[in-house]
């Protein structure tokens, strides 16, 4: 996509790189500091996906440098919202706590992953897009961070879903599932030096425009499903 942007004269091109691509050993505890740009250095990459996105990242900076292609490189930090992935097992864990909350009936329990003491920060999809739009009006050409820096646990953020939807939620830990590293979160310090700006939408918004999203997309498989079923009694009956 570097080389095709290139010979056909692309004036700007966005790289969408991710949080994956700093060190494990940064990453090793729940109150972990925030991330800063910087700290992709000494290089220890989630394997396969965040290497993949760091090496991508360097090689934005050689276009840029040597082609002038104006490149630019955006690290994002657990984008969640409305339209994304809910099921299927490759949704993020506000999508997936979303549909498991959803499907359980009022006072229920479901599973989370690991102990729940896992620590991430979240940034809704409203914000990611401005941030986007802001990034490519600027003449920022280095890796940014862009997510939110509010730091919570995974159990905070079954607490948060369980209240909007008005469930009371057990938890259920399943430690044999994949957990993540143990703790992430965005520095946002260049993002504000640059851009003059920072994520403004609150988790809690962000959360329940997306679990209504979800839980009207679960009601209509449902009928979805049942609408089916009832078509295929009423052909058995003709025949």
């Amino acid at each position: 996509m570097l080389e095709a942007a290139r010979l056909n004269g692309i004036e700007k091109f966005l790289y969408t790189s991710s949080a994956c691509i700093y060190p494990g050993y940064k990453q090793k505890s729940p109150d972990i500091a925030p991330l800063k740009e910087e700290d992709a250095y000494p290089a220890d990459a989630e394997d396969g996906y965040g290497w993949e996105k760091l090496y991508t990242e360097r090689a934005c900076r050689h276009y840029y440098e040597d082609y002038g292609l104006k490149t630019y490189s955006v690290r994002f930090h657990n984008i969640f919202g409305p339209l994304g992935t809910y099921d299927g097992g490759r949704e993020k864990s506000p999508a997936a706590i979303c549909r498991k909350i959803a499907l359980a009936k009022p006072e229920d329990e479901i599973e989370v992953w690991g102990d729940g003491q896992q620590t991430r920060s979240y940034c809704f999809i409203d914000d990611c897009v401005t941030g986007i739009y802001k990034l490519m009006q600027s003449n920022h050409h280095e890796p940014i961070n862009l997510g939110q820096d509010r730091m919570i646990t995974v159990n905070e953020l079954v607490d948060m879903v369980a209240r909007i939807a008005g469930k009371k939620i057990i938890k259920r830990y399943d430690m044999t599932k994949p957990q993540g590293v143990r703790g992430r979160n965005s520095d946002n310090s260049k993002l504000q030096q640059v851009l003059k700006w920072e994520p403004q939408i609150p988790l809690e918004k962000g959360l329940e425009i997306t679990y209504k999203w979800i839980h009207e997309q679960l009601a209509k498989k449902k009928n979805s499903t049942r609408n089916s079923s009832d078509f295929g009694s009423v052909v058995s009956k003709i025949k």
